[in-house]
Order: structure tokens, then sequence, then C-alpha cells
């Protein structure tokens, strides 16, 4: 489960402290696709839509899997 984590914060898909519904989910993955925390929100529901009932696996998989912006670490290399 620690290397998934990893893998989607190396893709930028963190779940923010900040603008947070639930569990920062979907607004997560606003900020990795540059959209906003509602448009984003709309999305994933009109996504999840397609295939009912849907919603109640994806999302609770994506909380779990999706690290949050307090556990990552930045590598020292990185410079602001």
């Amino acid at each position: 489960m620690t290397e998934i984590r990893s893998s989607f914060a190396q893709h930028g898909l963190i779940r923010p402290r900040d603008r947070r519904v639930l569990g920062g989910v979907c607004a997560g993955i606003g900020r990795r696709f540059g959209l906003t925390p509602g448009i984003s929100r709309l999305l994933f529901v009109l996504l999840l839509m397609v295939v009912p009932g849907s919603q109640l696996l994806i999302y609770p998989l994506l909380w779990i899997l999706m690290p949050g912006e307090e556990h990552v670490t930045v590598p020292a290399s990185v410079t602001t």
C-alpha cells in the first residue's frame, strides 16, 4: 500500500488539507488536473453516475489510497 501511495504522490494525486468537503479526494483530483474543487466534484459525480453504485466503491478506495498532504514528504533535492 505504501508503494501505491508514493506512486499517487509522484503523479500529484494528493488530498489537500484545505478545501476538503469529505475526504479531499475530489479536491486532490482537481488540483492535479488544474480544475477548481467544485468542477472536479461535479465531473466526479457525473462520471460515477455512468455506473450506478460505483461511487460506493471508488470514492472510499481513493480516500484510502491517496496520501494526505500532511503525510507526503518533499525530497531534500527539491527547492521552492
